[in-house]
């Protein structure tokens, strides 16, 4: 999968966007960490209840130049797309919105109304 500049999931209310104003220090601030290559990783298990280790994968990957992103949301195994809005829960939907608006409150993404 390529970087995109903007992403849109199945059936999401939203897309995000790379912001402009993103920054190497504000990724490390929000725990991705840097990879081999210098891309920046995160990876968030979205669960219904917490701490039980069962739920679903976010995965960001932001590359080291930060012009581009990779966004996804797999089964815990990280090997298959799950669509979270037509097959989980409630609560999993909140979660992953909450995640990703205090990304966009931090600036590393920006929410467009899809």
């Amino acid at each position: 999968m390529a970087f995109l500049t903007e992403k849109h999931l199945d059936d999401c209310n939203y897309s995000y966007r790379l912001s402009k104003n993103v920054k190497k220090y504000t990724l490390k601030d929000t725990t991705f960490f840097e990879n081999k290559v210098g891309n920046f990783e995160f990876s968030r298990l979205l669960e219904e209840v917490p701490n039980s280790g069962e739920g679903f994968l976010l995965k960001i990957i932001v590359n080291k130049d930060l012009t581009g992103f990779k966004l996804s949301v797999t089964d815990k195994s990280g090997l298959r797309n799950v669509n979270i809005f037509k097959n989980a829960s409630q609560v999993i939907q909140e979660k992953f919105y909450y995640q990703m608006d205090a990304f966009v409150a931090r600036e590393v993404f920006e929410k467009l109304e899809s």
